[in-house]
């Protein structure tokens, strides 16, 4: 065992030295673990023989190594283990998949609404009859548990049936002349070749969101998914080929990310760039955007608080928080990351939470009734650890939780924290994972004067059983999002995005579409003559 450690372990940093932005934890698998390794085993051997378990990038309808034979390994967060090797691809790869999908585009755009339309449905429909093994892909790769899992193949897949339904719905407008003899007119048409940088976090769903509407609109795409979850963004892309989507519509580069942004920021031929991920990333995106006037979609990163008034309905408070907060181990954007609980019902909700939040079984995501996976990886871990330290530190309280689960890796138990400050780093920035920060207020305008007291505006919730008050509130928050007695409200019918520093543009519904299309005016002059 010893010695498969150490194997492991080599392998590892050799392919950290290979691939500079291979950010994996590199955690050793404990020795309980082999029987979890023999069903990954199990697992690859079954996704492999269904043609789902992709482990190259995608050019040009090719399936292609790094130019350079580069690898990285792909790890299981829940136990360390090595799931497969992936190419490391940089500037070349992303260059030639550029040149493929602005070589596609012409063909691609072209089509009827009602052609791209079918390839979208058949493509959704395949994802949704594969449904099982995607889900258990993303588990494998990302860690959430397999029932969330297969929910968010449910929701990603969603999001192309939607587009494929809005391709038909590209509609333009007729203005009334100012001039007897003219007639004004504006079209619809695709802005072109798209960027698309997607997160590990949701490895199937950021990538749909994304592509769904660029492909309506008539838009190809190079996806960039993450170097840690891209196994999910090559099986969707091997499903999209089997679709009969055409070659170079789709094309899948990962690896050295640096390298991969910096190509298609410096293309001319990329129009636009399309990013899930952090506030600090989506800036240089949008500063190296400029070069080259690219139109920019940022979806960035959250300090999504979650206001429970003193007459909010208890249970339905506790149940919409814990959705709202730890779903995916905490680690979403739109996570509760501060839950701001008025003084005469704090210490009821503080202790139903805390009971609540105790019941949630934590384990490897394949185990039945796991509700919480592992982080992502150890720099993960480590930045929860920093953020409990230092809210303890400062006067909270740990009602639950507060350390790494006795399952070690990359497990950290369900935390509750009481008593939390706005100087906290709790209060001010993402923690990412299973923590969840209660903070007092007294009055309707303090909950509101907490709550946009952040650079962030992504999500918020609202727990109160007052209408005018939800109104009030909702109205006042600075953010995208507002979920009122609801934890989940993410859907594809209706868009996604948010103010300040947390992004520009929106993703889903019909409004998502307008992202990957340009307004053209046309002027017909001397429309009188006979």
């Amino acid at each position: 065992m010893k010695v498969a450690r150490l194997a492991r372990m080599a392998a590892m940093a050799r392919n950290k030295l290979l691939c500079s932005s291979h950010l994996a934890s590199m955690h050793i698998s404990t020795p309980t673990s082999r029987q979890i390794s023999m069903k990954t085993e199990g697992l690859t051997a079954r996704l492999n023989s269904a043609g789902l378990l992709r482990t190259q990038g995608l050019i040009g309808g090719k399936w292609t190594d790094a130019y350079d034979g580069k690898t990285i390994q792909v790890l299981n967060p829940a136990t360390g283990e090595v799931v497969a090797d992936v190419p490391c691809m940089g500037g070349k790869e992303t260059n030639d998949a550029i040149s493929s999908a602005h070589d596609a585009f012409y063909s691609w755009s072209n089509l009827t609404c009602t052609e791209r339309s079918k390839h979208l449905r058949t493509w959704y429909n395949l994802l949704i009859s594969h449904k099982e093994e995607l889900g258990q892909l993303i588990t494998l790769e990302q860690g959430k548990p397999l029932k969330e899992a297969i929910g968010e193949v449910n929701y990603g897949a969603s999001f192309i049936e939607f587009f494929a339904e809005e391709a038909k719905r590209v509609y333009g407008d007729i203005i009334p002349a100012t001039l007897g003899d003219r007639r004004l007119l504006v079209l619809k048409q695709p802005v072109g070749v798209v960027g698309a940088i997607t997160p590990w976090n949701f490895p199937l769903a950021m990538i749909t969101r994304k592509v769904g509407p660029a492909l309506a609109c008539g838009c190809t795409v190079v996806i960039k998914p993450s170097e840690l979850t891209p196994l999910t963004a090559l099986a969707a892309a091997e499903l999209a080929l089997q679709a009969g989507i055409p070659p170079g519509v789709l094309n899948v580069v990962m690896g050295n990310a640096p390298d991969i942004g910096n190509a298609l920021l410096a293309s001319s031929q990329v129009r636009k760039i399309t990013f899930t991920g952090s506030t600090a990333v989506g800036k240089k995106l949008m500063e190296g955007a400029a070069g080259t006037v690219k139109r920019v979609s940022l979806e960035l990163g959250g300090n999504a608080p979650c206001i429970i008034f003193d007459d909010a309905d208890l249970d339905v408070a506790v149940k919409g928080s814990l959705a709202a907060k730890f779903r995916n181990s905490g680690q979403t954007c739109v996570c509760a990351n501060r839950l701001i609980v008025q003084e005469g019902i704090y210490d009821k909700f503080a202790e139903a939470f805390s009971k609540a939040v105790q019941n949630l079984q934590v384990g490897d995501g394949f185990s039945e009734g796991v509700v919480q996976g592992p982080l992502i990886n150890e720099s993960a871990v480590q930045k929860v650890e920093s953020f409990v330290q230092d809210a303890i530190s400062k006067g909270a309280k740990v009602l639950l939780g507060g350390k790494r689960h006795s399952l070690g890796m990359t497990f950290y138990e369900p935390t509750v924290i009481g008593d939390v400050k706005s100087e906290m780093i709790l209060s001010r920035e993402e923690v990412f994972g299973p923590v969840a920060p209660l903070m007092r207020f007294k009055t309707e305008e303090e909950a509101i004067s907490i709550a946009n007291n952040t650079n962030a505006g992504l999500a918020a919730y609202i727990f109160t059983n007052n209408i005018q008050r939800s109104w009030r509130v909702t109205e006042a928050l600075e953010y995208g999002l507002v979920g009122v007695n609801e934890g989940l409200i993410s859907t594809e019918v209706a868009p996604f995005g948010g103010v300040k520093q947390s992004g520009i543009g929106r993703e889903g519904s019909k409004y998502g579409m307008d992202e990957y299309l340009e307004l053209k005016y046309v002027c017909l002059g001397d429309m009188n003559r006979k």
